[in-house]
């Protein structure tokens, strides 16, 4: 059996994956405290900085990658690459983000915008809205312009 996993090639890969652990319930870093909220560092430390010290890790070699993992479920590990160049154009595969599974029809474009709105206070850009006979979803860019949409 193969497991799979998604790889975003970024710039800082700490603040993109700090964005995704905003947007996705869910997932963490992996040794994070688990009694603290996503994101933050082993239990013992106040920072991840610290952390990385008492490992002995170059500082200039901390965000070179960053991964976030499911700790609720299955879904797949999300790996943050750094890489020398920019997002050149449109992305070939993006990430859905399902805020209106269990919602009932009159109230979805309500949890969609809600949505949409929680994550642009976390840095995201709205893009449009599209509508199309299947219904809406709102297309809307990370911290460093991978395009997502939230059904």
């Amino acid at each position: 059996m193969y497991n799979l996993d998604v790889v975003f090639d970024c710039t800082d890969p700490d603040a993109v994956s700090r964005f995704w652990l905003t947007a996705l319930e869910g997932y963490d870093y992996p040794g994070s405290d688990p009694d603290g909220p996503p994101g933050c560092p082993p239990p013992g430390f106040t920072t991840w900085e610290a952390w990385a010290d008492s490992m002995g890790i170059p500082e200039d070699q901390r965000y070179g990658t960053r991964t976030i993992i499911d700790v609720v479920g299955n879904r797949p590990d999300i790996f943050f690459i750094a890489v020398p160049e920019g997002k050149q154009v449109k992305n070939r595969l993006h990430l859905d983000i399902k805020a209106t599974r269990d919602v009932a029809p009159e109230d979805r474009l309500a949890r969609q915008d809600a949505e949409a709105e929680r994550l642009v206070a976390a840095g995201a850009t709205l893009l449009r809205r599209v509508h199309d006979p299947d219904g809406s979803h709102l297309v809307l860019q990370d911290v460093e312009g991978n395009e997502f949409c939230i059904t």
